[in-house]
């Protein structure tokens, strides 16, 4: 009966995963596989003959790829112009050091050609290099190298990664803080100020005729003249030893007091009708709007002080593009904050609800993208495949974030369904089909290519960590993921991302997974065709 149980794909894949998990939060040393503990049970299972059909792999590896894009596509473009020099670097260097080495290899144990190009798909689990290499070697051995360095190839890498923030003796969730401060180090932290008008240069004029905000970067949210307290507009006049409060970085703050006066102590309450609102941006038709053109203060009579998105609070400047989720500090009288939130959604319940259409577009496009082939001569052409389409598509989506009425966005909860669903299902076809023929590859072929396999994938990590961590002295997190897209690697980064709750793994290995993916092609038909 329950022989029967395991010829059901269904019923084996959850009692794959499920012992997976059972395995992975087993902890020695401080140390788990979490997630990666699935490949595990299912090369076990793969070689008892339990069987995962492809098309569920497949469809784990669609979604798995296409939330990794979505998630990564807003960071990606920044980490590129900020880092991108670096990463591709490393990314060039692990590539083309696991190709020397699978060369050197090759006349130190005189092994054919189509051998060695196939260890080299193999060692680095690339499908286009498996099908560059027997398209360009016309051999089945380069199919029977594959198939022996694959597994090491999944599992060298993973182990890889669990194990390299122990040796280096790294707290990935402290590193992660760094960063997350560095990061928040390139927005000035906003501060509120109270100063008095003691200028007589700016005796009269109306806050437009001095330009304030533009000259300053500061946000005069509230205005006292005599008695009375007031929202000010931009056709508000100043007086002398009028009051104003203001919001911005420490910078603005200093160069407002040059333009107005002395700072002083204390605070402007708002008056009985006046409120201060947090509003959130859920209305598709609103999103890269920039602040300006919604002109708030003449529409509702209202000010917004800061817009806080990601958890960093960005200075309210007109030329502010506003994005989905941003979430408005806004002051005014209550029926002007009523007009701002319906103009904005509010609505709290949107921001965590899943809509199917663009995650299924997306990866339409992504599919059709991934079938496009590029000539570049009569030798040599390129396609970005089944991962590469999905994952590119994703990223240039992502980083839109909107065309027409169509969102390209999810919630974080929803992307980390999504995701932690297609990569169990990717691991699980991954491992039983790796499992299958593994022992037997090793009986008929020996260790020997098995050796080789396991070098070409260890040595081009062992380099990436020298140059990029020691002498580069780029973060580990960013390395982890430069590590994993370099050796195109979906189960290394599994690896990574299951360490930490950071998303710069993610972006690390978006911004070089396309690259290694081509110079890979490009390298093994090279290899194929010059080298005897």
């Amino acid at each position: 009966m329950f022989t029967d149980l395991l010829n059901s794909s269904y019923f084996a894949l959850f009692l794959i995963v499920a012992l997976g998990f059972i395995l992975g939060r087993i902890r020695f040393k401080g140390l788990s596989l979490d997630v990666s503990a699935v490949i595990f049970i299912a090369l076990l299972f793969g070689h008892f003959g339990v069987t995962i059909p492809k098309e569920l792999g497949n469809f784990g590896l669609v979604l798995f790829i296409f939330t990794i894009g979505i998630q990564a596509g807003p960071g990606f473009f920044d980490s590129f112009r900020s880092k991108g020099k670096t990463l591709i670097a490393i990314t060039l260097l692990i590539v083309g050091s696991a190709c020397l080495t699978g060369v050197g290899l090759k006349y130190a144990f005189d092994l054919d050609t189509p051998s060695v190009v196939g260890l080299i798909a193999g060692a680095l689990t690339s499908t286009p290099g498996l099908a560059v290499a027997i398209d360009s070697t016309h051999s089945p051995l380069a199919s029977i190298a594959y198939g022996i360095a694959y597994p090491f190839g999944v599992i060298g890498v993973i182990l890889f990664v669990k194990l390299l923030p122990r040796i280096l003796r790294v707290d990935l969730e402290k590193e992660a803080r760094r960063l997350e401060q560095e990061r928040r180090g390139q927005y000035p932290s906003l501060e509120t100020a109270l100063f008095r008008i003691t200028n007589p240069n700016v005796y009269g004029k109306t806050l437009v005729q001095l330009n304030a905000r533009a000259m300053t970067g500061a946000v005069i949210s509230r205005l006292k003249h005599g008695e009375k307290l007031l929202i000010p507009t931009a056709q508000t006049v100043l007086h002398e030893d009028d009051v104003i409060k203001a919001v911005g970085s420490e910078d603005s703050m200093k160069q407002l007091a040059v333009l107005v006066g002395e700072q002083i102590e204390g605070d402007l309450p708002l008056e009985v009708s006046q409120e201060i609102e947090s509003i959130l941006l859920t209305k598709k038709d609103m999103i890269n709007r920039s602040l300006g053109n919604l002109n708030l203060q003449r529409n509702f009579g209202c000010t917004v002080t800061r817009v806080r998105r990601s958890g960093i609070d960005l200075a309210p400047n007109p030329e502010l593009q506003l994005k989905f989720g941003d979430k408005l500090t806004v002051v005014g009288e209550k029926e002007g904050l009523q007009g701002v939130a319906r103009l904005l959604g509010n609505n709290a319940k949107q921001l965590s609800d899943t809509d199917f259409f663009p995650i299924a577009m997306g990866i339409v496009l992504g599919v059709l993208f991934g079938q496009i082939h590029i000539s570049f001569s009569d030798s040599f052409s390129f396609s970005p495949g089944l991962t590469g389409g999905i994952l590119m598509t994703a990223l240039v989506l992502s980083a839109i974030g909107k065309t027409g009425p169509i969102l390209w966005s999810m919630s974080g909860s929803s992307n980390q369904l999504l995701r932690q669903l297609g990569l169990l299902l990717f691991l699980a076809e991954v491992g039983t089909s790796a499992g299958a023929n593994l022992v037997e590859t090793f009986r008929d072929s020996g260790w020997l290519l098995f050796g080789v396999g396991a070098i070409i994938t260890l040595v081009p990590m062992v380099v990436a960590v020298l140059v990029g961590y020691f002498a580069c002295k780029i973060s580990l997190l960013d390395l982890l993921g430069t590590i994993t897209g370099g050796m195109t690697s979906t189960p290394g980064l599994a690896a990574a991302d299951s360490m930490t709750d950071s998303d710069i793994p993610s972006v690390a290995y978006a911004t070089v997974y396309p690259i290694a993916m081509v110079f890979l092609i490009l390298f093994i038909q090279f290899m194929a065709r010059l080298i005897l």
